[in-house]
Order: C-alpha cells, then sequence, then structure tokens
C-alpha cells in the first residue's frame, strides 16, 4: 500500500539525517550547469533576442540529461548507495535518450496543454515517472519508460500532484533566503520523489501492473 505523502517527506528526512553533506554539494552543482545557459544572456547582451534563443536552446539541450543524473544521484543515494556528487554528470552519458525523452515529454504536455490547463498537468503527472525509469534503467528506451510511467501513475496522479505543492513553502522559504535554502531543497525533494519512485516501482510489480521484466528490458 502506497504511503502518504506525509511519509514519503519523512522517509526522506530520516535518509538525509547526518548525511546532508554530498547531497548538498550535489544540490550545489546542479544548481551551477543548471545556471549556465542564462550566462549567454550576459555574455550576448549586445544581441539579445539572439542570447535568448541561445539560451532556450541550450536549457533544453542540457535539461534531460541533468534531470536524469540528479535522479540518478537520489535513487542511489535513498537506496542506502554512496554515490559521489560526479553523477551529475553521468546523465549525459546517455545524452541521446535523456534528450529524446526530454523532447517527447514537453511535446505531449503542450499537446495537451493546448486544450486547457487540467489535461496539460495530468498529463504531466502522468509522464512524471518516465525520467525516473530512464535514470533506474539507462538502456530501457524512451518508448518503454514513457509507457511504464503512465502505467504507474493510474489512480495516483492526485497524490503526486499533492505532493508536488507541499514543498510549496519549502519554496517560498528558499527563495526569501536568497536561494541558499534550495541546497537543502533540492536534495529533500529529489529523495522524497526516489521514495515515491520505488513504492510505486514495487507496487506496480507486486499488482501486475507492470513486471520485473519491463523496468530491466533493453530498447
Amino acid at each position: 500500500m502506497m504511503s502518504i505523502n506525509s511519509k514519503l517527506r519523512e522517509n526522506a528526512r530520516v535518509q538525509l539525517e547526518g548525511k546532508w553533506g554530498k547531497p548538498i554539494l550535489f544540490g550545489f552543482l546542479y544548481i551551477i550547469i543548471a545556471a549556465m545557459p542564462s550566462l549567454l544572456l550576459l555574455i550576448g547582451k549586445n544581441h539579445p533576442d539572439i542570447s535568448l534563443v541561445l539560451q532556450i536552446i541550450a536549457s533544453v539541450l542540457i535539461t534531460g540529461s541533468l534531470m536524469v543524473g540528479a535522479i540518478m544521484f537520489s535513487l542511489r543515494f535513498k537506496r542506502g548507495e554512496e554515490p559521489g556528487s560526479a553523477v551529475v554528470f553521468e546523465g549525459f552519458k546517455h545524452f541521446g535518450p535523456t534528450l529524446g525523452l526530454y523532447l517527447w515529454y514537453l511535446l505531449w504536455v503542450l499537446l495537451w496543454s493546448l486544450l486547457l490547463l487540467i489535461p496539460g498537468i495530468m498529463k504531466s503527472i502522468s509522464y512524471s515517472m518516465c525520467f525516473y525509469v530512464l535514470a533506474d534503467n539507462p538502456k530501457i528506451g524512451i518508448k518503454n519508460a514513457l509507457n511504464i510511467s503512465k502505467k504507474i501513475t493510474k489512480g495516483y496522479k492526485g497524490k503526486i500532484f499533492v505532493l508536488y505543492l507541499s514543498f510549496t513553502g519549502w519554496v517560498i522559504l528558499a527563495i526569501v533566503s536568497l536561494g541558499i535554502g534550495f541546497l537543502w531543497l533540492i536534495p529533500y525533494w529529489q529523495i522524497s520523489y526516489a521514495n515515491l519512485y520505488d513504492e510505486l516501482k514495487n507496487e506496480s510489480i507486486e499488482k501486475f501492473v507492470c513486471t520485473f521484466e519491463e523496468y530491466t528490458k533493453t530498447s
């Protein structure tokens, strides 16, 4: 049976207790890399339109790999391993699949959002676990990752949405702290969702929604 959201967050706090060092360093590297495309606006201040286009392209190119690297760190940390901060770059070893998955994710969410806001939100939640599936098995393939995400989030979209909302207060505090709070919030957020993914994965296998072979297959 799935844990309630407060339990998922509590588990994350317990897992992080006394071990914040590496996750905070990881969060710092993540923020630095994620902010790099913004430097294009400063470098090309004489051509702001061109710089903005380049920034968007750069953001799209790195976001998928960066997200998967963050999830790889979170899953390994949550499972009791001791991942190094260099895992932040590991998603780039699978640049093609991570970029392709991110583009497909954006496309489907955009298409559903053109209908109405709510369908767009629901579709984004439906596909939200695809990056975890790919991080768990980088050889699984884009289509398989999306299909598994749709299966395991069915019936849990409201729960996942509420979990997103539960971090709103923390986001506000992080902003008020001039962004410093994000160093703690990013690990807390990511480990909470790593717990969610593992529970969804285990329950889907137990209830025959997905098989273990589906999670381990290669495209």
